[in-house]
């Protein structure tokens, strides 16, 4: 069976795979045009991430295209990496593409590069790049800007809980390193989602309307440190103002950087401990249906599902903010989400509908048979059993039992302080118990 590792060792950590089915004349480390879809900005490129011990692709334009040589694969081969049976299929078109030789048993031999981490280093990697130097401004926020954020129901409490700040001034340098700068005003406010190595720009009325700051690792993810232990439910958006406009209505929510990333498995997986109900909340135009349906087809171990907003999916209406800045309430929205949680357990709740207790026709009351107090330990049509370590007193306990169910009504028995129901009917009741599990199963006759 091919292994992951065999693959990587005889492509130089998954380099050989990205220069196979990525044309054209890249280098590592430097942007260029994605070739996979009509891309207008260089903004991708191939790195190696230490962390891992391979090569990866990053592309700033389009997360759907982020991931190692594997992931790149499974997306030109419609197959997905992170099933297993796919993942087999993908190390086998690996290996069949670069003549491999690992599945015919008679595998290539390694290249003295790839051998020696050492000189792969010096042929192939590139230093790491360093974070580009940024300074930013805050200000107090100006009453026109807190109305913007009030609109979506957002409270100058909770930006301050989620660490969005007003900013004045925003100063950092281009990929060429020429330095720039950007100046909020009036007309074009400028507002920061602070992390602790990084930020991220928000601009709503500008060009461009994100901008970064610093590091984001990984997987950025807005909302996560503010989730609470436990919760019945958590929504999956599109971005920081919608997990804002969620939390002011009284909905926990996270996001990550776009609705094209691909939402990391293992983060969701331990979400899944602490929530019952996962949902993808995305925008209702093209991409964010489209995003939607995948991410909830890659998450569909975990239970995720997705809900649509009734928004036509313009600019101005396709999101959970703008159905809040509608006029819509929490009352809305959550009268919303319980219609779709019964059409999702509709099949669920018709089976259940046999167990209900119908309160107008309650089932005949239990009679007791024998009892503590006024605690019913025993009643009629079940079994009671009685159990205990060896020595205490379990066969006269027992025998206590069966004679207040034999004796007369008028006959004095000590139960040992155990009521039994009078024998009214002056029949006589039985009781067997078996030696092994010690039951009593007492009875009329």
């Amino acid at each position: 069976m091919l292994r992951k590792e065999e693959i990587l060792s005889r492509t130089n950590n998954g380099l050989f795979v990205f220069k196979h089915y990525l044309p054209g004349d890249w280098r590592i480390g430097r942007h260029f045009l994605n070739p996979l879809y009509q891309d207008k900005k260089a903004s991708c490129n191939i790195y190696f991430d230490r962390h891992s011990g391979m090569y990866k692709m990053k592309d700033f334009g389009n997360d759907n295209y982020s991931g190692d040589c594997f992931f790149l694969v499974g997306q030109l081969k419609g197959l997905d990496c992170n099933r297993a049976a796919d993942f087999v299929e993908i190390l086998e078109i690996i290996d069949r593409d670069l003549g491999l030789g690992l599945a015919s048993g008679t595998p290539i031999a390694i290249p003295p590069m790839v051998n020696n981490r050492n000189a792969a280093d010096k042929t192939e990697e590139t230093p790491e790049k360093p974070v580009k130097p940024y300074q930013f401004r805050e200000q107090k926020f100006p009453l026109a800007e807190l109305m913007y954020w009030q609109q979506y129901g957002i409270t100058p409490e909770l930006l301050e809980h989620y660490k969005v700040c007003s900013l004045r001034e925003y100063n950092s340098e281009t990929a060429e390193g020429k330095p720039y700068a950007y100046v909020s005003s009036v007309t074009e406010p400028m507002y920061g989602y602070k992390g602790k190595q990084h930020i991220k720009l928000y601009r709503p009325f500008s060009t461009p309307r994100f901008l970064y700051g610093g590091s984001f690792g990984e997987n950025y993810c807005f909302g996560l440190e503010q989730l609470p232990a436990k919760g019945d439910t958590l929504f999956i958006t599109g971005g920081e103002k919608d997990v804002l406009s969620l939390a002011a209505h009284g909905f926990h929510a996270i996001c990550f950087n776009s609705e094209t990333v691909t939402v990391p498995p293992t983060l969701v997986y331990r979400l899944t401990f602490r929530f019952k109900h996962i949902v993808l909340l995305y925008d209702t135009d093209k991409t964010g249906r489209e995003s939607a349906r995948k991410q909830e087809k890659l998450l569909e171990e975990f239970g995720v599902k997705r809900l649509l907003l009734p928004l036509p999916g313009t600019k101005e209406e396709k999101n959970i903010s703008d159905y809040f800045k509608a006029g819509n309430t929490r009352e809305d929205f959550l009268k919303l989400f319980i219609e779709f949680l019964d059409n999702l357990y509709s099949d669920t709740l018709i089976m259940l509908k046999s167990c209900e207790i119908d309160f107008n026709n309650p089932p005949a009351k239990a009679q007791v048979i024998i009892s503590a107090g006024d605690v019913p330990l025993g009643t009629q049509g079940n079994l009671f059993g009685i159990t205990g370590g060896e020595g205490t007193g379990k066969s006269n306990y027992v025998a206590a039992i069966v004679a207040g169910c034999i004796c007369p009504a008028d006959a004095e028995v000590d139960t040992l302080g155990i009521q039994v129901t009078t024998n009214g009917r002056h029949t006589r009741r039985s009781c067997s118990m078996t030696p092994n599990s010690r039951k009593c199963n007492c009875s009329r006759m």
